[in-house]
């Protein structure tokens, strides 16, 4: 999988000439990222922000070698757009478009995976390297600052909220993944996790979940699977939800014991993961981990 980015990972934008496609397709190119075209049919030999604009993935993908497409297309579209993309070889697709009917969610990711390809989303803020200041997605990239502290959520919200606090307290992040509130989603805590298992730039990973589904469940699993040589944290969200209301994510909904805050808190920390009550919790706990990781390295010298 191929979720750290890096300066030289060629991304386009689908839907790039769009009132919200044409502002990211600036705001990535300003931070960082190598941002070589858009895609709008009907839009080709026209530009956004001196990015020129093809009307296929296939006429970009021939003149660049594309590594990874951001899909900022309407809803009932994004199906054609992810198709397209995968079709003819990009190896990243990450979609922030919510609203994505579920059917057309599962025929993109069972074609992703048929192909090899990575998919990240529907309803992702997207990916950030910030140690290499590289983001896919529509993040605001002040708010994470650059460490060694890998994070992955299903909340855009929550993710921006952690990281401006920890920048605070001089903590920084070296990879964000945003993996997406939705029910049907490509990349999940799983994947991210191995991914910062074998990443020298990551020394301890934040998980932030919140009520819904069994992802929070399955890293438990997968974290109890293996010895994983990193400290990880956790905060769940929800705990004071209603069962069975919707809690504004489509995958946020609990469904009798299922997907409970407790539930998926037990788990977790039977696989020895440190969990936190709130977010000032989860601050105190990696500010805790740091000093004394700092500490140790005075020790060693």
């Amino acid at each position: 999988m191929c979720l750290i980015i890096t300066k030289e990972t060629k991304v386009i934008v689908q839907g790039g000439t769009g009132k919200q496609g044409s502002y990211h397709v600036k705001a990535m190119k300003e931070y960082g990222t190598n941002v070589v075209a858009g895609v709008t049919p009907g839009k080709g030999g026209t530009n956004v922000e001196g990015v020129p604009i093809f009307d296929t993935v296939k006429e970009a993908m021939d003149k660049y070698k594309i590594d990874a497409s951001l899909i900022m297309v309407p809803g009932p579209f994004v199906l054609d757009a992810a198709k397209e993309a995968i079709d003819v070889g990009v190896a990243l697709i990450i979609i922030v478009t919510e609203h994505i009917p579920v059917h057309d969610t599962m025929k993109i990711k069972a074609f992703a995976q048929m192909k090899g390809c990575t998919l990240v989303g529907p309803n992702t803020i997207g990916i950030i390297n910030c140690q290499e200041k590289v983001k896919i997605g529509i993040m605001p990239g002040f708010l994470y600052g650059t460490g060694n502290i890998g994070l992955i959520s299903r909340s855009g919200t929550l993710s921006h909220e952690t990281a401006s606090n920890l920048m605070y307290k001089g903590i920084g992040l070296s990879t964000v993944v945003g993996i997406g509130g939705d029910q049907i989603i490509g990349t999940d805590f799983v994947d991210a996790l191995k991914i910062f298992k074998d990443d020298r730039a990551t020394e301890a990973v934040v998980m932030l979940g919140e009520i819904g589904g069994n992802r929070e469940e399955k890293a438990a699993e997968y974290l109890q699977s293996c010895d994983y040589g990193k400290p990880v944290f956790c905060f769940i969200a929800g705990r004071n939800a209603p069962p069975g209301k919707k809690m504004g994510h489509a995958g946020a909904i609990i469904q009798g014991d299922a997907g409970t805050v407790q539930s998926k808190e037990e788990k977790l920390q039977i696989a020895g993961v440190q969990v936190a009550t709130s977010l000032e919790n989860l601050v105190e706990k990696v500010v805790s981990f740091q000093e004394c990781a700092k500490e140790a390295s005075c020790n060693q010298e």
